[in-house]
């Protein structure tokens, strides 16, 4: 099966090279995969150091591209849809893939036409030492990190599928409408590959976890810090809620019961989190942490039902267009 490889990337001209030998490099022919990495408005001198990979090994194997509209997703999207490969996989420019990541993944398709997704192992690779409460209790989805063993398991749910590490059959693609966006230029409008990946459960697809297919995630120290996991824990909460607006459709008159439950929830997780750290299992940290998740659910909800474009955007369902 071709592949093509999409990696969008904005002011990381530091660490793209990594990202790019290690895909340069996949036991796997080259002559049946590509690269397209598309620029997304950055300011550094990415564009320079992807060129030179394109004069080294041509446009079959490597290409660039550029999208204005800011936002890691368009920059997804709009590679995606010139893309020639029968799978797309997504990876992002602070990843460094292992050899055989193509190789051990791309079967599973092969051998199960209902896959529609896959991702496999996402490992962290830490610039330093990382705190110890960072590396005991966020040494996952919190930072984008996956590890379910070493086995394939396939499932009707997600399993933690990530956009740095993950495969979509094309046809699955273009059918599902592509990534909602997460960050624009001025706004957060919510989901990612978590709305894109409840599409494709919905539309019948299975998704698949390999476990021998290694991606790397350099965490720099700047995602080891209080400040950003209490910023994952609001995106999370903007993306509960832009979900739930989907499904429920609330209206201004809902906010006043839906505040008072969000409350009564904050306190649950409070005690609960009290508790738990009492007996060594958890860490006050994440009072406030779950502090961000709940307000910024608060202001999305208020934001989503009184402002009439927003809520247009919340309810697009094909973002290739």
């Amino acid at each position: 099966m071709f592949v093509s490889i999409i990696i969008p990337t904005y002011n990381r001209a530091h660490s793209i090279t990594y990202t790019l030998d290690s895909f340069l490099q996949q036991d796997y022919p080259e002559e049946q995969y590509e690269i397209i990495v598309c620029d997304n408005n950055s300011t550094d001198n990415v564009k320079e150091v992807v060129l030179k990979y394109v004069e080294k090994y041509g446009e079959a194997r490597i290409r660039y591209m550029f999208e204005g509209r800011q936002g890691v997703h368009y920059a997804r999207n709009t590679a995606a849809m010139t893309a020639k490969g029968d799978i797309l996989y997504f990876t992002d420019d602070d990843m460094y893939a292992k050899p055989d990541l193509l190789k051990k993944l791309i079967p599973v398709f092969e051998q199960n036409s209902r896959v529609g997704c896959a991702t496999g192992k996402v490992l962290p690779k830490w610039e330093i030492e990382p705190p110890k409460w960072i590396k005991k209790y966020c040494n996952n989805a919190l930072l984008s990190l996956n590890d379910l063993g070493r086995k394939v398991i396939i499932k009707d749910y997600d399993m933690g599928v990530y956009s740095c590490h993950e495969a979509i059959r094309r046809e699955t693609f273009f059918e599902t409408g592509g990534f909602p966006p997460e960050y624009t230029k001025d706004i957060y409008l919510g989901a990612g590959e978590t709305g894109l990946n409840q599409n494709i459960l919905r539309n019948g697809w299975m998704m698949a976890y390999v476990g021998s297919s290694v991606i790397y995630h350099m965490i720099p120290p700047a995602r080891m810090t209080q400040k950003h996991i209490n910023k994952v824990m609001a995106n999370t909460g903007n993306t509960v809620s832009y979900l739930e607006y989907r499904e429920k459709n609330f209206g201004k008159g809902d906010l006043r019961l839906r505040y008072k439950r969000y409350f009564k929830q904050y306190l649950k997780e409070c005690k609960r989190i009290l508790g738990e750290t009492l007996q060594g299992k958890m860490t006050l940290r994440f009072i406030p942490a779950w502090a961000s998740y709940y307000r910024a659910r608060a202001l999305y909800d208020y934001q989503i039902v009184s402002n009439e474009k927003f809520r247009r955007m919340v309810m697009k369902n094909n973002w290739l267009k």
